[in-house]
């Protein structure tokens, strides 16, 4: 199993084994040896170093080199130490390890590889001055860059941050941090690799990171004698005059059909139903009453009469921005006893109904916002909710008792308790309908899977695998939702048989 945790657990578990049996010191010459044993190393290295203990690691990288028979020169940020770090340079100086203060005629382009250890994980902000100048320095350098725990420049805990080094391979020290993960890791990391150093983390918050092991038991082989209420009745509300993509509405039917619910019905306004329609094939269809120009009105009866017999219900997808849908998402809220999941304009009429209501409902809520209209519900702006994307989900789950898929390059999806990072997806998935296409999945696994979110995080999972599969048979650019449907089962195949 692989954790991502963040910053400050990092630092805290780092700190209790330095308490408890081991030195800093030895951390660091640890770390060093594990960052020189992560990559083939060659004559001609460049050991960039900051003034804090990721310098140390490169000055421990340095002597290990040297003892290896390999060249190396190190280049500081500026004459400054840590205690640590100090140690180990002058160690680096006693045995005639060129070295030099970075300066305008510092010359990166005869490095075989760059070893980045200005900034660790202790960074946050964004780099400017000096180091800023070396960090695109390093990027102009086109030379192989293994940057050690974290890329300088990035935030460990939330994967921002500009400018950064951009790496071939990032060696994390001791566990992954969120910002491996998150915003622009995927876009800075070609590779990335995690080394333990010996420092149990602390059994606190820290998010799993999904990968195929963890969802296999989702897709068992399913019996002969069985039929489609076996798997479930779920429904999708959603649709207005405005949402043009009636195809898409069906796109999301077929995602949920396609992972495998028995029965998917799609409730649309009376106005658009004839619009829809052809586009529909396996699944059913539900009219809605509506207000004579394609919005849904709240019709109580009408309501219950297609929440009836399901058991999960997506919700909001194309709805529009009528003052009725609010009304209609209460009723369900205060009705429903099967498993909700809130999208799109349902999360924008939620965002307009006491937040109390998530607290006394008898359904199992899943809200899957981005991080505007996480601002919009929790009242969090989103500047700061992208500074530390999972304590907030985290937070605002676990006091209203939901989970939450908090949507980004990396998904993050937790109940308040558990959490999951997703990092499967891909460039050609930025497309108008790849979110409803995630709901389609989400409730179609929910049909008969467990309410979890560890379900949640497997229908992520497999839409960004879907994804991946569809821009492989197509690009980036070409790819559209309906593609990712088109691929969900190739998706499954290599959940259940790789």
């Amino acid at each position: 199993m692989t954790i991502a945790v963040s910053n400050d657990l990092m630092r805290r578990s780092d700190l209790a084994e330095i308490a408890s049996r081991t030195t800093s010191q030895e951390l660091m010459r640890r770390a060093g040896v594990a960052v020189c044993e992560a990559y083939p190393w060659q004559d001609g290295t460049v050991i960039v170093c900051g003034v804090g203990n990721n310098g140390g690691d490169g000055y421990v990288l340095a002597l290990e080199l040297k003892k290896r028979g390999i060249a190396a020169r190190l280049v500081l940020l500026e004459d400054a130490f840590s205690v640590d770090g100090g140690f180990y340079f002058d160690q680096c100086v006693s045995l005639g390890i060129p070295w030099e203060l970075y300066s305008e005629q510092t010359n990166l382009s005869n490095a075989t590889a760059i070893a980045d250890c200005i900034f660790g994980t202790g960074f946050h902000g964004d780099a400017t001055g000096r180091a800023a100048e070396l960090i695109r320095e390093i990027n102009r350098s086109q030379k192989p860059v293994i940057s050690v725990d974290i890329n300088s420049g990035l935030s460990g805990d939330s994967g921002q941050g500009d400018p950064c080094v951009q790496s071939h391979l990032t060696v994390a020290i001791g566990a992954y941090k969120y910002g491996h993960f998150l915003e622009k890791a995927k876009d800075v990391m070609q590779k990335k690799t995690c080394v333990d150093i010996g420092i149990p983390i602390l059994k606190e918050f820290a998010c799993r990171v999904a990968d195929h092991d963890m969802f296999c038991g989702f897709f068992p082989r399913r019996l002969q004698n069985s039929h489609k209420g076996n798997y479930g009745y779920v429904g999708i509300l959603g649709g207005c005059l405005e949402y043009s993509g009636a195809a898409k509405l069906a796109n999301m039917s077929c995602a949920a059909l396609r992972s495998g619910c028995g029965v998917s019905t799609l409730a649309v306004p009376q106005g658009i139903a004839h619009s829809v329609m052809p586009y529909l094939l396996e699944s059913t269809l539900f009219a809605m009453p509506d207000d004579g120009a394609g919005h849904m009105v709240f019709a109580p009866d009408a309501v219950d009469a297609f929440l009836k017999g399901k058991c999960a219900v997506a919700v909001g997808m194309g709805w529009g921005a009528s003052e009725e849908n609010g009304r209609i998402l209460a009723h369900v809220l205060n009705s429903f006893e099967g498993t909700l999941v809130i999208d799109a304009d349902g999360l924008n009429a939620l965002s307009r109904l006491d937040q109390a209501i998530l607290q006394s409902t008898k359904a199992r809520v899943i809200l899957t916002p981005h991080l505007k209209e996480f601002e919009r519900i929790s009242g969090i702006p989103m500047e700061e909710t992208a500074k530390d994307p999972v304590g907030c989900a985290k937070s605002y789950a676990k006091e209203n008792g939901v989970c939450v898929l908090l949507k980004g390059t990396c998904t993050v999806v937790t109940d308040g308790d558990e959490c999951f990072l997703v990092d499967r997806g891909c460039a050609g998935m930025a497309t108008a309908g790849s979110g409803d296409v995630l709901s389609g999945i989400l409730v179609g696994l929910l049909g008969y899977s467990p309410a979890t979110a560890r379900t949640v995080a497997c229908g992520a999972y497999l839409a960004g695998v879907a994804g991946e599969l569809a821009e492989a048979d197509s690009n980036p650019i070409s790819m559209t939702a309906s593609d990712t449907v088109a691929h969900i089962s190739k998706a499954i195949d290599q959940l259940r048989f790789e």
